[in-house]
């Protein structure tokens, strides 16, 4: 059985998609860009947008009564490579070991403009 979550603590999904979806003892979370809870593009240095992002995932994961020691897979969008070392530090900042399998993408445009959007399985032992 699918369950829909949603968080107040991040922003609103206005299209037709969830937060995350929990299915059994997975939860799969939507990509996450730097938006406020408010719907606002954070915009500055790539580690204050980052770190929007993991607060986004880190809200929608406690929703769920998840945490990030229960994240198994992680998929990174980034417009622009050359910021990877800067997300890779405020990533692994949330991060613990065993770290999560994990791939980076460089794509041309992500949504709204945002240059990392984030998603992420979680699995509850």
């Amino acid at each position: 059985m699918k369950k829909r979550i949603s968080s107040e603590k991040a922003p609103k999904a206005t299209g037709p998609f969830s937060q995350a979806i929990q299915v059994g003892n997975m939860l799969f979370i939507g990509g996450q860009v730097h938006l406020t809870p408010e719907g606002k593009l954070l915009t500055g240095d790539i580690e204050a947008e980052t770190h929007q992002v993991m607060n986004n995932l880190k809200a929608i994961l406690e929703e769920a009564g998840y945490s990030f020691k229960d994240i198994v897979k992680t998929s990174i969008f980034v417009t622009d490579m050359s910021v990877y070392g800067k997300i890779n530090g405020v990533y692994g900042s949330y991060m613990s070991e065993p770290f999560p399998a994990r791939e980076t993408v460089c794509v041309k445009e992500l949504p709204l403009g945002a240059r990392v959007e984030i998603s992420m399985i979680a699995v509850k032992s």
